[in-house]
């Protein structure tokens, strides 16, 4: 952030510029008004070139009528200038006849007629009068100028505007034409018809002229003031339409802009709640189906995981203490005794068993920890070794057989060969595991059968006991650490063998479950993937 200092006008006063700026702007670092923006740039953009471009159409379609209008009554009022052509005399072609009246009537060579030097009155014809009103100052108007520039006539209704007279020349269509000669001869003079000049605006009123070939001009026009007050009008409807929709727009897309962020703000105010400590708040997911509604759900089994991460972090620290505090307090219990009076040498001896007991618990429960804490974080390194889990389990079974007698169980297994890679040992220690936990709850005379299978692309090793079975509110914690399910009957374990067994499992990329039934046994079930 830039922290340089200005000076106020009075030269005394520092302010901070980059506070000026940001407190000028903060608004930008808001996604809503970001996306506001956005919404009413394009609708301006789109409103305006689409207001703009069906005026246009409008205003030209407005004036090409008018245009037409005036061409048409342009070209009517030409035709009382010409008359049909004339016999040329005996020089012409045959069956002409000779033209014998004066030399100021003669026709030029494009068939229109002179306009006599002298003044007359001049009436339009019915079929070109119909085309003027005269009683409507706004209808269409004409003059006409005779060659030397003075007027021939002018309807009532033209505007009285300063127009400059001119003479135009007077000369002979194809005369130049007639000046070239090639190696055939003379050429035939070309006519040409007139057209009429492209409609201009003067002032309010729109006009054209076509000038004849005698010299002779024609204007013919009309006042567009009720055609463009008419536009002008359209203009504002088109205005205030756009306004209109530009509001609406604007108004929708704040709507749409806060619908979509209102998950971004539920997403900080659980967040802010958790990082408090609150790690039960969850985000309120309505559209499951959006992408923030996706992100959403995916912070939500994020914290959920948090928070049973948390608790059972909170838990097995409770645990670890109880199960160390039962060590150490019968240390000091038993130290504590034998210190308060002389003892013989065997009662020592049975206090310092006692205690060496004790210490070999802790020694275990620390080892476990530390093992569970290693396989956990990925620490403890799994050897990758194509064996027989079957052999395996086999050994194990031997291994345990004394502790089975002991206890008057039974151990039947049936195991065909389970080709696998793993590690021999770890996997060695989970069947050992689940053997002892079978043996250890199983009743007087009570069977553990181990049974193995290829299913798919995995291996199965399954255990089953005819114990007293796990009830269903114990089943789901069977796994977690220094979990009992009778807390009574610890026998010296340290409450981790199973969760260790499962951390080993997951290491290898497989699983382990259990299914019980109160008074039926258990059955745990170890899926390993196929070497």
């Amino acid at each position: 952030m830039n922290n340089e200092l200005q000076m106020t006008n009075d030269g005394k006063t520092p302010v901070r510029s980059s506070s000026v700026r940001h407190s000028s702007f903060s608004f930008l670092n808001s996604i809503r008004w970001r996306l506001q923006i956005w919404y009413g740039v394009i609708l301006v953009v789109v409103l305006s070139g689409f207001g703009v471009t069906a005026f246009q159409l409008m205003r030209g379609g407005v004036y090409r009528r008018v245009d037409d209008e005036l061409q048409r009554r342009v070209e009517e009022l030409s035709q009382l200038f010409r008359q049909p052509p004339r016999n040329r005399g005996p020089q012409g072609r045959p069956g002409e006849r000779p033209f014998d009246g004066p030399p100021e009537e003669r026709l030029p060579l494009d068939g229109f007629r002179a306009e006599p030097p002298g003044p007359r009155e001049f009436h339009l014809p019915p079929l070109q009068a119909r085309l003027f009103d005269e009683s409507d100052t706004n209808g269409f108007y004409y003059i006409i100028w005779r060659r030397d520039g003075s007027e021939l006539a002018r309807s009532s209704n033209a505007p009285a505007i300063d127009r400059k007279a001119y003479p135009i020349p007077v000369t002979n269509a194809g005369a130049q034409d007639n000046r070239v000669n090639n190696a055939e001869g003379p050429r035939e003079p070309r006519r040409g018809r007139p057209m009429p000049q492209p409609p201009q605006m003067v002032g309010m009123f729109r006009e054209t002229e076509m000038t004849l070939p005698p010299g002779m001009r024609i204007l013919v026009g009309r006042s567009i003031a009720r055609q463009r007050a008419d536009l002008r009008d359209s203009a504002l409807m088109l205005t205030a339409v756009g306004s209109g929709i530009l509001l609406l727009g604007l108004v929708g897309g704040w709507w749409l802009a806060s619908r979509a962020i209102r998950p971004i703000e539920d997403i900080s105010a659980t967040a802010v709640k958790i990082s408090g400590g609150d790690l039960s708040q969850r985000i309120n997911v309505e559209e499951t189906e959006s992408e923030l509604g996706r992100l959403a759900s995916v912070l939500n089994s994020t914290f959920a995981r948090l928070d049973s991460a948390f608790a059972q972090q909170r838990q097995f620290t409770s645990d670890a203490a109880h199960e160390l505090r039962t060590p150490v307090s019968v240390m000091l219990t038993q130290t504590q005794t034998t210190l308060n009076r002389e003892r013989s040498v065997a009662e020592y001896r049975e206090t310092v068993e006692s205690c060496q007991r004790a210490a070999q618990r802790m020694r275990r429960l620390i080892e476990s920890l530390l093992e569970l804490a290693k396989l956990e974080a990925g620490q403890q390194p799994m050897k990758q070794s194509r064996f027989d889990l079957a052999q395996t389990a086999r050994d194990c079974i031997t291994q345990i057989e004394p502790l089975a007698a002991a206890r008057h169980v039974k151990i039947t297994y049936e195991l065909p060969s389970l080709e696998c890679v793993g590690d021999s040992e770890r996997l060695a220690q989970v069947i050992t595991n689940l053997l002892t936990n079978a043996i250890t709850y199983n009743k007087e005379n009570g069977e553990v059968r181990v049974e193995g299978e290829k299913k798919g692309d995995s291996v199965n090793l399954r255990l089953s006991d005819t114990g007293l079975g796990i009830s269903a509110e114990d089943l789901p914690r069977v796994f977690d650490r220094f979990y009992r399910v009778d807390s009574s009957r610890t026998s010296g374990n340290t409450g981790l063998g199973l969760a260790i067994s499962k951390a080993i499992v997951e290491a290898h990329s497989g699983q382990i479950d259990v299914s019980s039934e109160p008074g039926r046994g258990a059955v745990f079930t170890v899926r390993l993937p196929l070497a």
